[in-house]
C-alpha cells in the first residue's frame, strides 16, 4: 500500500492582546525541512572543511619548498630562481616537479627562490643567475651545474639522476 505524504501542519498562531494579527506569521519549518537544511549544511562544512585541509596542505609545501636554509643538509638539492610572475618560470616548475616524481622522498632536495622576496633575490645575486634556472648544489652545499632557461620533464629527470650519481661518488 502507497503511503501517503502528510503536509506540513502550518497553523496561524492566535494573536494575543496586544498583537497584531499581520505580525504574526505561520511556521515555515517543520520536522522535515529542519532535517533537510542540517544535512545540506553538514554537506557544505565536508567540503569546505576538505577544501580548507587541501588548501592548508598545498601552503605548507610551499613553505617547505622556500626554506633555502635546507641547502648543504647533506642532501643534493636543486633549487630553481623562480619568478611568481613569470609564465614560463611556472612551466620549468612544472616541468621540474614533475621529473623529481622518479625519485624517492630524501633522495633529492627541491628548493624555490622565490626572486620576488629577500633571500631569493640574494641568491640569484650570489650565483650571478636570472630566473628561469635551476642549481644543483650537492650534499655540502657547494654549486655543481647550472641550467638556464626552460626544459622539458625528461631531459630534467636524466640530469638529476646524473646529479645524484655524483653527489654520492664524492
Amino acid at each position: 500500500m502507497k503511503k501517503q505524504r502528510r503536509k506540513p501542519n502550518l497553523k496561524p498562531i492566535k494573536p494575543s492582546k496586544n498583537q497584531n494579527a499581520d505580525s504574526i506569521k505561520t511556521s515555515i519549518y517543520d520536522r522535515r525541512s529542519v532535517l533537510k537544511h542540517l544535512r545540506n549544511g553538514t554537506v557544505i562544512a565536508m567540503v569546505l572543511g576538505g577544501g580548507g585541509y587541501f588548501a592548508v596542505s598545498k601552503v605548507q609545501a610551499t613553505i617547505a619548498e622556500q626554506d633555502l636554509s635546507k641547502i648543504g643538509n647533506g642532501t643534493p638539492a636543486v633549487v630553481q630562481i623562480h619568478d611568481p610572475q613569470c609564465p614560463v618560470c611556472i612551466a620549468l616548475q612544472k616541468e621540474t616537479r614533475h621529473a623529481l616524481r622518479s625519485f624517492k622522498n630524501g633522495e633529492l632536495e627541491y628548493l624555490v627562490a622565490n626572486i620576488r622576496n629577500k633571500e631569493g633575490s640574494e641568491l640569484a645575486n650570489k650565483y650571478f643567475v636570472p630566473h628561469v634556472t635551476l642549481l644543483l648544489f650537492d650534499g655540502d652545499g657547494t654549486l655543481v651545474k647550472v641550467l638556464n632557461g626552460s626544459q622539458n620533464s625528461d631531459f630534467l629527470r636524466n640530469e638529476f639522476a646524473a646529479h645524484i650519481a655524483v653527489s654520492k661518488k664524492g
